[in-house]
């Protein structure tokens, strides 16, 4: 199986998932996590822009060829919102798989639920912590339930 783990990019997350489905059929792919090379990609390969505006759009422009490829190839698209940042590539990845009909399990804390009511809505599977997703995944390739 193969999924996708997008969302907020300041906690870890993605290793606790990472490291709760070892042993399980699962390879996860992920957006550049690295803040500033996610935000300089696009000049630091296409060269230098004066202007903020270009300089974050072309970054913005490649990181989505390595979203859109991910996302494509996801059978399971998990997008985390966290509790500090605003997150609309988060909000934007979610519509983006569920418009593609991906199976989407959206990750975020009770505070964010009424916020999130339409993201959660299309959502195949709405957890609170990063356990329940490994849990969702162990059920989805064994039909174990947890113990």
């Amino acid at each position: 199986m193969k999924v996708y783990l997008s969302g907020e990019i300041h906690t870890d997350w993605r290793e606790q998932i990472i490291t709760g489905a070892e042993g399980l059929d699962v390879t996860f792919t992920a957006p550049v996590t690295d803040h500033a090379a996610s935000d300089d990609c696009g000049v630091a390969i296409l060269g230098a822009e004066d202007d903020k505006f270009w300089h974050d759009r072309k970054g913005a422009q490649i990181n989505a060829i390595r979203t859109r490829k991910a996302i494509a190839e996801a059978d399971v698209v998990v997008v985390r919102f966290g509790e500090q940042y605003k997150q609309w590539n988060a909000a934007f990845d979610a519509g983006y798989a569920a418009a593609l009909g991906k199976s989407l399990i959206i990750l975020h804390g009770a505070d964010h639920a009424h916020a999130l009511k339409e993201v959660d809505a299309a959502a195949l599977a709405v957890a609170s912590d990063p356990a329940q997703v490994v849990e969702i995944l162990r059920y989805v390739l064994s039909g174990a339930l947890p113990k």
